[in-house]
C-alpha cells in the first residue's frame, strides 16, 4: 500500500518527531518501533509503564430504545449481563459460527459502543448494519473523530492517578469511568491487551495530542509500539485477528468459548452453528508452543507438522523478552492438542522440533 494510501492517527506527527520507524499496518502508518528498540519498550511494560497509540481502533455507537437487543443479536457474549459502566469482550460472527471480528462492547448508561480491530472497520460496520432490520437504534462510526491511548504495565495506576481526580484505583476490571484527565475528557476503562494492568483513554481526535504529552517524557510512560504490543500479547496468550482468528476459525476453536453464550435468551448469528459444534465436539483447538531447537524462531506463516503431516501453519511466533524462548500458536487435531505433544515447524526448508506448552506463556498480572 503506498504511503499517500494510508491513514493517520491525531499522533502521527508526535510518532515522527520521536523517530518512531513508521510502518502500514491495517491501512494506517502506525509506529512499530521507537530508538529504544522493541525489548527496551517490552520491559518499560512489564516493569513500569508504556503508552501505546492504538487511536486507529473502530468504535461505533449505538443509540435507540432497542439498542441492547440489538447488540445482543450481533455479539456472542450476553449483553444483558452488563450494567451501565462495564465493559465485555465479545465475538461477532457469521452464519457459521466463525469470527467476522473480535470486539469489545461498552455499556453506557444511554448508548452501547463497539470498539472494533482497524483491518475491519468497514466490513464490520457492513455486517452489523445489514442486520439491523425494523430496530430502532441509530448506528454512528464514530471512529475518525475518536482517539485512543492504551497505558499499561504496573506504574499505570500511579501515573494516571497523577492527572485525573477519577479514582482511577477503584476501577474494576472491564469497567469504566467517565471524567477528565489532563483536562481533556475521556473515558477510561480498564480492560488491556499486554497481560499487565493498565487503562484505555478513549477521548476526541483534537485532545489526543494534549492527553499524549501528560502521559509519555521523562519521569513518566515510555512510548511504545506494535512490535512490542505484539509480544506482549502474544505472551499472555490473546489472541489477535487475522492471524490467530478470522473468518474460518470459531471461539471454540480458539479457547474463546467464554464469549459464547448460547443460553442468553435472545437469538444471535452463528448460534445453531455453534450449538452443533459443541455437540459435536471440535475437530481442533488453538495450543501455545515452545520450539525446543536453540536459536530457532517460528514466525507466522510457517508451516506446522504433526508426524510428518502438515496440521497447519504457525498463528503468532517470536521470541519474547519475559519468556525467554522462541514460542507460538498453531491449530491442532484436538486429541494432539495437548501439553508435551511434538511438532516440527517448516523453518526455510529446515523442519525443527518443538513441542506443544500450556498457555499463557507468562502468567497475566491484570487486576481482576
Amino acid at each position: 500500500m503506498a504511503t499517500e494510501t494510508l491513514k493517520r492517527t491525531p499522533l502521527h506527527a508526535v510518532h515522527v518527531a520521536l523517530g518512531a520507524k513508521m510502518v502500514p499496518f491495517a491501512g494506517f502508518e502506525m509506529p512499530v518501533t521507537y530508538p529504544g528498540g522493541i525489548n527496551a519498550e517490552h520491559r518499560a511494560v512489564r516493569e513500569a509503564v508504556g503508552v501505546f497509540d492504538v487511536s486507529h481502533m473502530g468504535e461505533f455507537e449505538i443509540t435507540g430504545s432497542d439498542r441492547n437487543a440489538f447488540v445482543q443479536r450481533v455479539t456472542s457474549n450476553d449483553v444483558g449481563a452488563l450494567t451501565p459502566g462495564q465493559a465485555q469482550y465479545s465475538g461477532i460472527l457469521t452464519k457459521d459460527g466463525t469470527f467476522v471480528d473480535d470486539c469489545l462492547v461498552y455499556r453506557f448508561e444511554d448508548k452501547l459502543m463497539m470498539v472494533v480491530n482497524a483491518s475491519n472497520i468497514q466490513k464490520d460496520w457492513d455486517h452489523i448494519v445489514a442486520q439491523k432490520g425494523g430496530a430502532d437504534v441509530r448506528l454512528r462510526d464514530i471512529s475518525d473523530e475518536t482517539a485512543l491511548l492504551a497505558v499499561q504495565g504496573p506504574k499505570s495506576e500511579a501515573l494516571l492517578g497523577q492527572l485525573t481526580s477519577l479514582g482511577v484505583g477503584m476501577i474494576p476490571y472491564y469497567h469504566f469511568v467517565q471524567g477528565k484527565v489532563a483536562g481533556a475528557q475521556c473515558f477510561v476503562s480498564r480492560t488491556g491487551y499486554t497481560g499487565e494492568d493498565g487503562f484505555e483513554l478513549y477521548c476526541r481526535a483534537a485532545d489526543a495530542e494534549k492527553l499524549w504529552h501528560a502521559l509519555v517524557g521523562a519521569g513518566r510512560g515510555e512510548p511504545v509500539g506494535l512490535g512490542a504490543r505484539h509480544t506482549l500479547r502474544l505472551q499472555v496468550g490473546l489472541r489477535l485477528y487475522g492471524n490467530v482468528i478470522h473468518d474460518t476459525t470459531t471461539p471454540y476453536e480458539a479457547g474463546l468459548g467464554f464469549i459464547v453464550k448460547l443460553e442468553k435468551g435472545a437469538p444471535f448469528t452463528g448460534l445453531e452453528a455453534l450449538k452443533r459444534q459443541k455437540l459435536e465436539g471440535v475437530p481442533r483447538k488453538l495450543v501455545g508452543f515452545k520450539v525446543t531447537e536453540p536459536k530457532a524462531v517460528a514466525r507466522h506463516g510457517y508451516p506446522v507438522f504433526f508426524d510428518g503431516t502438515q496440521v497447519d501453519i504457525v498463528r503468532s511466533g517470536t521470541i519474547t523478552p519475559t519468556a525467554n524462548a522462541a514460542i507460538g500458536t498453531t491449530y491442532l487435531p484436538t486429541d494432539r492438542a495437548k501439553a508435551g505433544t511434538k511438532i516440527e515447524i517448516d523453518i526455510r526448508g529446515k523442519k525443527v522440533e518443538a513441542e506443544v506448552v500450556k498457555m499463557p506463556f507468562v502468567p497475566h498480572r491484570t487486576k481482576k
